[in-house]
């Protein structure tokens, strides 16, 4: 078999097949007469041009040595050997994708070229690795799955409950394709407050991508965590089968919803989300289902509300029927009071008025009386009055010779002296 080399060019996204097509421009300058190159120099030029060119390549693990700081030094060579190539993965990239590599086993790596300047030898530095072919990822999905379940990873008792009226979500996806905008069409308007992380969701390469999304969400005052992308077959789903991340979602510090499509086995990180739903729109679905329970239970509340407050004012209503009905009965009874009132009033104010006139009557006669019997008018009569030291002398006995005797008359006062006290003697 053919060492197949896939060259992906960053910057124009063409791919180019069976080798590598170099263009040499001739800047107007002499080659023979520009400044010679040192070695590094040299090398320093070739690794430029080639490192902006990235490559997947197939083939067999030749010799696979550990180095001392943990990265990963291998050969990948065609099957019949006619053809081999350096490889190389570095420490935290090796164990992310969780694959030990053996000789004779058949895998993918994506990376670029480098020539290693001290030795000058080319090598393919890989970004990530994957085993090739469907048998090989199914056989590796099998053994992880019973590794992790062994586990208790995918145990039901450690499934959280997605809280009921979570407010702030995080969602790890790519922002191209239907995936995010299917989540944001569904998940309505309910003051969600959502942080996007745009991640790689395709294949092995995906793995890193994803990992650096979980841990920086670990930080954030998330409620829930979703995590999506549409199906596809394994080895489109190698990130999510990838141990290390089924892992950092099983132990993330809030639930994880997975909505992640697939064709026939399910990724092993939607087993061991909290929630697995195989669409965005159920992801959204099931954000809001308690919202839209409780805006349902309001619209429900709001009608027998509504309907009590009909009913309490049909009541009302009879109510003030019945208490006008009453009110018009005691209106005529108050009219008939007031017309008694008005009758007892007049005869009141008759009785009065004839009390009023022989009280009258009874005055003037008082009056005459009273005048009649006046000191005042006796006194004009021709009668006086006698008073010692201020007191009325009404008899005889009550003066004393030597004492002033002062008389009243009409028009003055007399003062005088007792000289002497006569009897008077009464008439047989």
């Amino acid at each position: 078999m053919a060492l197949r080399l896939i060259i992906r060019e960053r910057r124009t996204n063409t791919t180019k097949e069976d080798g590598i097509i170099m263009e040499y421009q001739n800047n107007q300058q002499n080659i023979f007469t520009a400044a010679p190159l040192t070695v590094a120099q040299l090398i320093g030029k070739i690794n430029a041009q080639i490192k902006t060119i990235d490559a997947k390549i197939i083939g067999e693990v030749g010799e696979a040595k550990l180095g001392p700081t943990g990265h990963m030094y291998f050969s990948l060579k065609d099957e019949n050997g006619n053809a081999l190539i350096s490889c190389a993965i570095w420490k935290s990239r090796y164990s992310l994708f969780g694959i030990e590599l053996k000789t004779g086993m058949k895998i993918i790596a994506s990376g670029y070229c480098e020539v290693y300047a001290p030795s000058g030898r080319l090598s393919f530095i890989c970004g990530s690795i994957e085993l090739a072919g469907e048998g090989a990822l199914k056989a590796a999905y099998d053994k992880l799955f019973k590794k992790l379940e062994s586990e208790g990873i995918f145990a039901p008792e450690k499934k959280r409950a997605i809280p009921r009226y979570c407010r702030r979500i995080g969602i790890i996806t790519a922002k191209q394709g239907a995936v995010i905008h299917d989540f944001l069409n569904n998940i309505g308007k309910f003051g969600f407050c959502i942080e996007f992380i745009d991640s790689r969701v395709e294949g092995q390469l995906a793995a890193g991508d994803l990992l650096a999304s979980i841990k920086t969400f670990k930080k954030r005052p998330i409620d829930v965590l979703v995590i999506m992308r549409g199906g596809g077959s394994l080895e489109a789903m190698l990130a999510f089968n990838n141990e290390t991340i089924v892992r950092e979602i099983a132990a993330f510090p809030a639930p994880v919803i997975a909505a992640i499509g697939h064709d026939k086995d399910m990724p092993l990180a939607a087993m061991a989300a909290d929630a697995a739903v195989s669409t965005p729109t159920a992801a959204a679905n099931l954000l809001t289902q308690s919202w839209r329970e409780i805006f349902r239970m309001l619209d429900r509340h709001e009608s027998i509300a509504f309907g009590e407050y009909k009913n309490a004012l049909e009541r009302n209503k009879t109510a003030l029927r019945r208490h006008a009905q009453i009110l018009s009965n005691f209106k005529f009874i108050l009219q008939n009071i007031s017309r008694r009132l008005d009758a007892i009033m007049a005869n009141m104010i008759l009785s009065a008025r004839n009390n009023f006139g022989g009280a009258k009557r009874q005055i003037i006669y008082f009056q005459k009386l009273i005048e009649s019997h006046d000191p005042e008018r006796q006194l004009k009569l021709g009668y006086s009055i006698a008073k010692i030291g201020g007191k009325i002398l009404k008899n005889a006995k009550g003066a004393k010779v030597g004492q002033e005797l002062d008389i009243l008359l009409a028009d003055g006062i007399i003062n005088s002296q007792v000289k002497k006290i006569y009897g008077r003697k009464k008439e047989d």
